[in-house]
């Protein structure tokens, strides 16, 4: 009998076991994959996400793989270009962009070193349920016969998901989803060399984004999304797609063209958004598996993360018997969803591709002119300024500097960015 069995051991699954054994809990790791591997990734680790790397004991390593800091980006829409240098969160000021057979391979290891037990090239084929209570799982190793001689069971007094968004344990569970929108984009993605980036570089354009950033060992991702709606003319020419949109921005052509590509491409169009129902009778998501966010903002890293530390807290919390486990993940849930709605809306808005308004362009004319401000615009991108903070009506009227501006106008700016509404969980 283990307190905890994770299905899935990556960005958020790593960490959640690292973080319950390190409290001492019996942990069982479990993933269909061996480490080191890769995995689709927009690759990007916001803030909020490289400060828990550093609470964690973990940064350093990430930092020692020979994977850059990033402290500055900017920002192109059509001739207008906002730039800016990200404002430190917990003391950190460096966004990171790890490969992710590296990252994996040092978060399945930390989680390991704590104490957890890993069983990867394992597949999970079914829950167990005592009643309505998950109460384990039943599987079998990848390299076994999959016959009932081959099956394995294995107990727990929790089963978490974090077997992303398509997770076998919220289908199972029937876990419900709320907030939801079908998919908005899609995007490919390919490694550079010899491009050399100083900083972040994010391009927009009706129907398109470009993006690049540092990564491991010299190399660059370099990162296209498209409307959904273009994804068949899209896949059919990937490579003659990805020139046609870098071509849209000249200095940045002519410096690929310098370089060579490194790696082939990689893309995808499921990019499902929702929110789902985080727990129940014996189980619980955290991840993807249980909010499931457009990646053009790149936010599914640190959100795994963010979401994996407060699971743990949960846990721990409750089997130090300070608190009943549902009324401790009930609370978990609602601290998830609070605090991650207002980026969600920005990233959904962001998604759709709509065109600014006259009133956002008058908002990002005056950031590319006010550094301080633009600063902390990259810090609502990132994390370390809230949503609701930035785009407050103080803030945005001293930012474009019309102190008679109206509530009409700020309304057009700030769209659904401060939001905090929306269908609530149907649970």
């Amino acid at each position: 009998m283990y307190d905890v069995i994770v299905i899935g051991a990556r960005a958020a699954g790593s960490p959640l076991a690292m973080l319950s054994a390190r409290a001492g809990l019996k942990v069982l790791l479990i993933d269909r994959a061996t480490f080191p591997s890769d995995t689709l990734s927009t690759h990007l680790i916001q803030l909020k996400g490289t400060a828990a790397l550093k609470r964690w004991g973990l940064l350093d390593q990430v930092l020692a793989s020979n994977c850059p800091p990033v402290q500055r980006a900017s920002l192109s829409f059509s001739d207008v270009v906002v730039r800016g240098k990200y404002p430190p969160l917990d003391g950190v000021e460096d966004i990171i962009c790890p490969r992710r057979f590296i990252l994996d391979k040092l978060l399945v290891d930390a989680a390991v070193n704590a104490g957890a037990e890993l069983r990867q090239d394992f597949l999970v084929e079914e829950l167990l349920f005592d009643g309505d209570k998950v109460s384990g799982i039943k599987g079998h190793s990848k390299s076994s016969a999959a016959g009932s001689e081959g099956k394995i069971e294995e107990r727990a007094q929790l089963t978490v998901g974090a077997d992303g968004k398509h997770s076998l344990v919220a289908q199972q569970v029937q876990a419900k989803e709320y907030n939801q929108k079908p998919a908005q984009t899609c995007g490919y993605y390919t490694y550079w060399e010899g491009l050399h980036l100083e900083e972040g570089e994010i391009y927009t354009f009706p129907d398109l984004m470009v993006s690049a950033w540092p990564s491991n060992d010299g190399l660059s991702i370099v990162f296209t999304a498209h409307p959904i709606s273009k994804f068949s003319e899209v896949r059919k020419d990937i490579e003659g797609r990805f020139w046609q949109a870098i071509n849209k921005v000249p200095h940045l052509s002519e410096r690929l063209r310098q370089g060579h590509q490194a790696e082939r491409f990689y893309g995808t169009a499921d990019l499902p958004v929702f929110y789902r129902q985080s727990h129940g009778p014996g189980w619980a998501l955290v991840g993807d598996a249980g909010l499931a966010m457009d990646p053009i903002t790149g936010y599914g890293i640190g959100n795994a993360f963010y979401d994996a530390e407060r699971l743990s807290q949960a846990i721990i919390k409750a089997y130090a018997g300070q608190m009943d486990i549902e009324e401790a993940l009930k609370q978990r849930e609602q601290v998830r969803d609070a605090d991650t709605l207002p980026m969600y809306n920005l990233t959904n808005q962001l998604a759709s591709f709509e065109p600014p308004t006259v009133e956002q362009w008058e908002l990002f004319s005056a950031l590319a002119r006010k550094p301080e401000a633009a600063n902390r615009f990259f810090g609502t991108l990132t994390g370390s300024i809230s949503v609701e903070e930035f785009y407050s009506m103080p803030n945005l009227r001293s930012i474009i500097g019309i102190a008679g501006m109206g509530r009409v106008m700020i309304s057009k700016i700030i769209g659904t960015h401060s939001r905090r509404g929306g269908q609530k969980n149907p649970a």
